[in-house]
C-alpha cells in the first residue's frame, strides 16, 4: 500500500518548510507528499488538520498509508489528527514530531522525537517518542533543525539508551 508524507509545519515563514521539503525529497518521493497550508488552518488544531485532510482522502479507510512529519506547533495538531485518523479506520505509518517540546507523543503507531538539542529532547522524552528519538549535537537552532535537516547531526537512540552518531537525514531514512 502507498504511504503519503503528510508535512504539518508550524507557525513560521513558508520558506523554512520548502527548505525541509527540498532537504528530505530523496526521502519523500516527488508528489507523494502534502503539506498543511498553515496560512488557511491552524497547526495546532486537530480538528483544523482532520478537515483538511478529508478533502484528499474522505474516507480514512480507503486512504492510503500516512507518514507525518511535523514542526512546533505542528506536532501538537498532528498528534492528535493523527491518533482521530487511526481511530476512523485510516492507517498511519510513522509520526516524526520536530521539537515538539514537552508534548505527550502518544500513539498506537511507531512514534519517533527530534530534538535540536540534548536537553530538549531529554526532558521531552518522559512524554513519549523519545526511546528511538535523535537529538542534534552539536545543537542548532530550533527553526534551523526544520530548515536545514541536512546540515544537522546529532545521536540516534537505540535501545536501552545506546546511542549512534549520525546525521538527521540518516536517521529520517530510517524511520520513514
Amino acid at each position: 500500500m502507498k504511504t503519503i508524507a503528510i508535512i504539518c509545519p508550524g507557525i513560521h515563514s513558508p520558506q523554512l518548510t520548502e527548505s525541509f521539503v527540498k532537504a528530505v525529497r530523496h526521502i519523500i518521493e516527488p508528489k507523494e507528499y502534502l503539506i498543511l497550508p498553515t496560512e488557511q488552518y491552524a497547526p495546532y488544531c486537530a480538528i483544523a488538520i482532520k478537515q483538511w485532510l478529508k478533502k484528499y482522502y474522505p474516507s480514512p479507510k480507503n486512504a492510503p498509508r500516512l507518514s507525518f512529519f511535523s514542526f512546533s506547533a505542528g506536532v501538537v495538531g498532528s498528534i492528535i489528527a493523527a491518533n482521530q485518523w487511526q481511530l476512523e479506520g485510516g492507517q498511519i505509518n510513522s509520526f516524526i514530531a520536530f521539537d515538539g517540546w514537552a508534548m505527550p507523543l502518544i500513539g498506537n503507531f511507531p512514534i519517533y522525537r527530534v530534538s535540536h538539542d540534548r536537553f530538549t529532547h531529554e526532558t521531552s522524552a518522559i512524554f513519549g517518542g523519545g526511546e528511538k528519538g535523535f537529538y542534534a549535537d552539536a545543537e542548532v537552532e530550533h527553526l534551523e533543525l526544520w530548515r536545514s535537516p541536512n546540515t544537522c547531526k546529532g545521536w540516534r537512540i537505540i535501545d536501552n539508551g545506546m546511542k549512534v552518531r549520525c546525521s538527521l537525514l540518516e536517521y529520517l531514512e530510517l524511520r520513514h
